[in-house]
């Protein structure tokens, strides 16, 4: 997936989140459901957040940014800020 990929995918799952938050406040969805839903989301995105670094990072290294990839949730939700 390249850069360009990564970054449309990470807009959906934004205008996902918008449509859900939305929906929540107009009560057309449960909260447990979008609880659930959000949660999924933002694991989604940290991970798409995170190839999009392990690609840059590997371009500015000289190295292939093909050969990044994603990682498992447990891993990318484990991070610092």
């Amino acid at each position: 997936m390249d850069e360009k990929a990564i970054l449309e995918r990470i807009n959906d799952f934004i205008e996902e989140e918008h449509a859900l938050r939305q929906a929540h406040e107009r009560a057309e969805t449960s909260n447990a459901e979008a609880q659930s839903r959000l949660r999924d989301l933002e694991v989604a995105l940290d991970q798409c957040w995170d190839l999009l670094r392990q690609r840059r990072a590997r371009i500015a290294a000289g190295q292939n940014p093909d050969d990044a990839h994603v990682r498992p949730a447990g891993e990318v939700e484990g991070y610092r800020q």
